[in-house]
Formats: structure tokens, C-alpha cells, sequence
């Protein structure tokens, strides 16, 4: 059976951000979400998550800022741990329960440095840790690549059916998108390929190829289970 986990990243880093995820839940194919935990619109997307019961929501841990510099010392474990364990605690003060899974920004946990320190907390609170789970991690969907050059094509409708078609087999596979709106409350590098992301998510043709392969759309409480 193919199972996938289709994952925003960035839920809570602004306003637009925000209303691009609930969208791309409500009327695409997204079904799971990482916090940001301290972005301006953390409290906002913890309350839009309460509201959509089949969108499971995760910790997106974030180590650096968005220059991708280090925020902590990676080379401090002690720190780096303490970090990981404040976040954590925030996104249950702000959700009132544990996350479904884990990740971080700019997916800075593949760092070996930083590896052992997010092993640690998956395994402590039983959460599955991108790229060390049963589910295989897909992260070509995405808008730019070598070196900062906008490939919107790679967003697009027809370039998702064929990624989908190539890349979900048997087994639980997640992959990762950046849908959003942008808005003056969060800038970056990664902005209109945002909007093109969201669209795509939210195609009825992309729909239409995922029940034609029999592929099941599931979030993290699947994989849990």
C-alpha cells in the first residue's frame, strides 16, 4: 500500500503563512503541519490548528535564523539540548499536548552535530524524527534550487503528479512543502514560490492522480499507530 504524508513546513511564521497552511489543508491535499514555535504567528496557528481536528501538527525546531546562521552553538550539546527541550515545552503550552513528529528548520537535525540531541527527544517522547522514521522523507518539491534560482515549474501541477507517480511507493513516504501567502509579518528568501506551492496543493488534477495511483493520503497519527 502507498501511503503519504503530505507536510507544511513553516506553520506559524506569519499571518500569510498561516492562512496558506489551513487553506492548502482545507481544500488541497495537505495533512499535517511543523510549528514554529516562537514566529509572530505561533499563538495564531495554534489556535487555527485546534480547529481542524485531521491536521496533524509537529515541531518544526528552529536552530537558526532565516540567513540560515547558526542561532546556538551546534557545537555545544548541552545547549543545543536545553534549546530543543524549551521548544518542545512551548508548543505544548501553546497546543496543549505533545507534537505528532519532529523536525526542524532548514532541517539543520541532519547535522551530525545536532543529530544526537534531536534522537534523544524523539526518542524520549516517542515522536518520529524526519529521515529516521518508517516514513521515507521526499523533499523535491520545492522552488529553487542551485543556489537560490527560481524553478517554479518544479511547483507545478504537472510536475507534482509526475514526482508523485515516480517517488511514492510501498510504505509511508512525507513530503515536504512551504505553501503560503506572503505578507510584510515574515520575509524570506523562499516568497512567491510560496503562493505557486499553495496553488499546486490545492489543484484538482493533483488530487485526481493521487486517487488514480491508489495512493492513501494519512498524517503522523497513522504512522503512530
Amino acid at each position: 500500500m502507498k501511503r503519504l504524508i503530505v507536510n507544511a513546513d513553516d506553520f506559524g511564521a506569519g499571518r500569510g503563512i498561516n492562512r496558506g497552511v489551513v487553506e492548502a489543508h482545507r481544500d488541497g491535499i495537505l495533512t499535517s503541519a511543523s510549528l514554529m514555535v516562537e514566529m509572530p504567528g505561533s499563538e495564531e496557528a495554534a489556535r487555527l490548528a485546534a480547529g481542524l481536528p485531521r491536521l496533524s501538527l509537529g515541531l518544526h525546531a528552529v536552530l537558526t535564523n532565516e540567513a540560515g546562521t547558526s542561532a546556538v552553538d551546534f557545537d555545544d550539546r548541552e545547549r543545543c539540548r536545553a534549546e530543543l527541550r524549551r521548544q518542545i515545552t512551548r508548543f505544548s503550552q501553546l497546543c496543549g499536548g505533545a507534537p505528532t513528529h519532529l523536525d526542524s528548520h532548514h532541517n539543520v537535525h541532519l547535522d551530525p552535530r545536532l543529530l544526537p540531541c534531536f534522537l534523544e527527544l524523539a526518542a524520549e517522547h516517542r515522536l518520529p524524527l524526519r529521515g529516521h522514521s518508517p516514513a521515507r522523507y521526499l523533499s523535491a518539491f520545492y522552488g529553487q534550487w542551485d543556489g537560490g534560482e527560481v524553478h517554479l515549474e518544479w511547483i507545478s501541477p504537472a510536475s507534482l503528479v509526475r514526482m508523485l507517480a515516480a517517488e511514492v511507493g510501498p510504505g509511508v513516504t512525507e513530503l515536504s512543502c512551504h505553501p503560503g501567502y506572503v505578507e510584510s509579518d515574515f520575509r524570506s528568501s523562499y516568497s512567491d514560490e510560496r503562493e505557486t506551492e499553495l496553488r499546486t496543493l490545492c489543484d484538482p488534477a493533483v488530487r485526481r492522480a493521487i486517487e488514480e495511483s491508489g495512493i492513501e493520503l494519512i498524517d503522523f497519527r497513522a504512522l503512530e499507530a
